[in-house]
Order: structure tokens, then sequence, then C-alpha cells
């Protein structure tokens, strides 16, 4: 089976260290990655999560633990909870991130959730909710982070957190295809209309990827099989992979780059089943 390749800490991408990140669902998985590896390469964050009374306990222990980690490079960081899909949060959110890190720079759309159900069994609220954490939500902090940017008359950047499934449909997960789908013209629609302003908007879509919110293939043999047997890399992908793409987005590397989602996936998006020649002749 294929491995991750070891990292090795870098001198930093330019055009990322003393940037302001905003970073939405960062307390866990894919978002903690992110805002470490920001702070990795000299980067503010401020760390958005969520606290509401059905959450598991530990979520304060995850947000502690990402501001520990994020700390230990001697970058400021700043909590701010809050519900992306309520208006009103993401005013305050965003507005409180910018006045504790003196402005922001890039916005990191990463909260999302996924409600498993068959399309003809799923209800119009649990579609809803996924719409409006997933799209609603990117929308509202984009707009907000944009009224910021255009204020500070500096540009910015935002990235946008998709999936594979934002082109690969998903069966029994039809909010949460719905909401990747529209992610990926709602990166479209701002890059294009915002091109002159100095903002650049791009997406990432992860593929399969060994999250804490993944355990239960991640911790079964069989299902994990099941699971990178898809994959033409032969393995899933780990959050610390998907923050350096994040990363590199912001970056000065990426400068020339707007509208454009790049897949983590391991070739995920390759039409695998197709890896072997086949014909109707």
């Amino acid at each position: 089976m294929a491995t991750a390749p070891s990292r090795t800490r870098t001198e930093g991408m330019p055009g990322v260290k003393g940037k302001n990140v905003l970073v939405t669902g960062g307390s866990s998985g894919i978002g903690q990655a992110i805002a470490v590896r920001f702070a990795e390469h000299g980067a503010n964050v401020a760390i958005n999560y969520l606290t509401t009374p059905d959450e598991a306990e530990n979520t304060e222990e995850q947000v502690h633990a990402c501001v520990h980690r994020v700390r230990q490079e001697g970058v400021r960081d700043v909590l701010v909870q809050g519900d992306v899909s309520d208006e009103d949060d993401v005013v305050r959110l965003v507005g409180m991130a910018a006045e504790e890190l003196g402005g922001i720079d890039v916005l990191v759309n990463n909260a999302g959730i996924q409600i498993s159900r068959p399309s003809h069994e799923l209800s119009s609220a649990h579609f809803d909710k996924v719409i409006a954490v997933n799209l609603r939500g990117s929308f509202l902090c984009a707009r907000e982070a944009i009224k910021q940017f255009l204020t500070d008359d500096k540009g910015g950047v935002i990235i946008n957190v998709s999936s594979v499934h934002q082109a690969i449909p998903k069966p029994d997960y039809l909010g949460y295809s719905c909401s990747k789908g529209g992610m990926m013209n709602l990166t479209r629609t701002l890059a294009l209309e915002y091109a002159d302003r100095g903002i650049r908007v791009n997406g990432i879509g992860p593929g399969a990827t060994i999250t804490p919110i993944n355990s239960a293939w991640i911790d079964d043999p069989v299902k994990k099989e099941q699971v990178e047997s898809h994959i033409p890399m032969r393995r899933a992908g780990t959050a610390d992979e998907m923050g350096g793409v994040a990363c590199f987005l912001a970056s000065d590397d990426a400068a020339y780059i707007t509208g454009q989602t790049i897949f983590v996936d391991g070739g995920l998006t390759l039409y695998p089943s197709f890896r072997e020649p086949w014909s109707s002749e």
C-alpha cells in the first residue's frame, strides 16, 4: 500500500508570512491542518469554530489543541465562534477576525457538513441544512471578506474547500453534492467579478482524506481497502496535503491563478474505472 510522503519544514511560501488568515471550521480535520500550515509559513490565523448543544464534548479540546499548535509557530491567533449559516454570526465573526488580527488577507471557506440519506427519503429540512452551511455559509463569509478587501483596497484571496463531488455524483448525499457543485460556480463567478480588484478566488477539491470525521472507514481495514481501491494512487490523502495546496493558492507563486479548483485526490477524478483499456470493437 502506498504511503504519504514525509514532509520537511520549508522556509515558507513567498507572500504568506505576515498575512492574516481566517479559516472557517478550523478546529479539526482539514480546517485545522490548513490553519496550522499557514501558521508554519508565518501567517496570523483566525480559527472559526462552532459550538452547539448537539456537538461532541471534545470540540473545545480540539479548538485548544489547534490553538496550541498554531502558537508554537510564534504567530498571532484568535478564536472566533460562530455558525457560518447564520448571517448575523458571519458578520460578527468576520468583523472580529479583522479587528483582532488587524485586517484579513485570506479567507478559507472550509466549514461543511454532510447528511447521508437515500434521495427519496431526504427531508427538505436536511437538504436545506447542508446547503445552508456548505454553500450559503461560503457565500456569506466570502461577501463579508470581500467587503474587507475592498475597504482596505489591497486585494485579497478566497480559497473555497470544495470536494471531488463538485464533479463526481455522490448518491445518498444529494445535498452535499449540490452544495459542492454550487461552490464551483461560486468560485468561478466571484473570481470573474473581482479579478480586476486584486481579489483572487480559487478552490481545492479534496478526495478521500484521513480526518477524524472519516474514522468509520479509516479504522476498518476492509472499508479502508474499499475506499482506496478506487483511488489510482492507492491511498487516501492527508489533511496536511490539503493544507499545503491551500497555502500555495494564497502565495505569490499562485498570483496569476484565479477561478480554478485544484483537485487534491490521488487521481480520483481521472475516471479510474477506465484504467484498464477496453473497447467495444
